[in-house]
């Protein structure tokens, strides 16, 4: 058992607020990632304590693992799929390093309209319709999940979308299994 020396844990409360939210603390947020990078092994006790199981992901983020259980974070985490999903299409399809292009490109409200013009069947299913949409009932959220930031230009993804990539990829997966 890690004693867990209170003292140490500086940001703790602001640590438990964002995590407890849904937030992912990356490398990004440097203060915060640092604390718990540095006392890793005590927030884990801590907050395992708690009822909590926090994840430290070797991309470079920390969340706690929580149950999706309600149908409007459900609606939420497809509309992250979703707009995964499609960004990594559309960097593809114009030949750039899909990966690369989804965290360098600045995801600005003609992209966003662009996306929605393109996979209009799609969205319509998740009640949006146009970039502003798009941008308020995605962005905003992905924003508020540590999923992304804003950015004057619009907003840039950041690396716990590698949450969304990764069941992207187990989907996949499973389909090339049912195929074969």
């Amino acid at each position: 058992m890690t004693h867990i020396n209170l003292a140490e844990l500086t940001e703790l409360q602001h640590i438990n607020k964002k995590l407890v939210s849904g937030y992912h603390i990356s490398e990004q947020d440097v203060q915060l990632w640092q604390q718990l990078d540095h006392c890793h092994e005590q927030y884990t006790e801590l907050f395992q304590s708690l009822g909590h199981h926090l994840i430290k992901d070797g991309r470079g983020f920390y969340y706690l693992e929580i149950e999706d259980s309600t149908p409007n974070m459900g609606k939420i985490s497809r509309a992250f799929a979703l707009t995964t999903y499609v960004l990594v299409e559309y960097f593809a399809n114009l030949g750039k390093d899909p990966l690369r292009a989804l965290f360098e490109q600045v995801c600005d409200l003609e992209l966003m309209q662009t996306l929605v013009q393109q996979n209009k069947h799609l969205y319509d299913q998740l009640e949006i319709f146009s970039g502003s949409d798009l941008r308020k009932d995605v962005f905003m959220r992905m924003s508020r999940f540590g999923l992304a930031k804003e950015v004057e230009q619009g907003f840039i993804i950041q690396s716990p979308i590698y949450r969304y990539l990764d069941a992207l990829m187990q989907i996949n997966e499973l389909d090339l299994q049912e195929d074969n």
